[in-house]
């Protein structure tokens, strides 16, 4: 699994312009099940997602078809975690 950490380096006027198409983008990855969980961050800097397994090379060039990496509106950190503890309703996400 990963987790994605976008923060923008654009002003928020910027950032709005391509919400629409930023939310296309994840819905795409939602739907392939590789995309777990998304959100944006509090103060609205960014924001993360939690990736399913896949490699480094596969997520990195799905972040590619990110219209905030495109168009340079966010910067992007990438962690790889392995699980080992979830809750009963996620226990499921853990690696055998």
């Amino acid at each position: 699994m990963f987790i994605v950490e976008l923060t923008y380096i654009q002003p928020l006027s910027i950032v709005d312009n391509f919400v629409s198409e930023h939310r296309a983008f994840l819905e795409r990855h939602y739907a392939t099940g590789q995309f777990l969980l998304s959100g944006r961050k509090e103060p609205r800097t960014g924001g993360f997602i939690l990736v399913n397994a896949i490699s480094r090379d596969a997520l990195e060039a799905i972040l590619r078809e990110d219209p905030f990496q495109r168009e340079e509106i966010a910067q992007y950190k990438v962690t790889e975690f392995l699980p080992s503890m979830a809750a009963p309703d996620l226990a499921s996400m853990l690696a055998n």
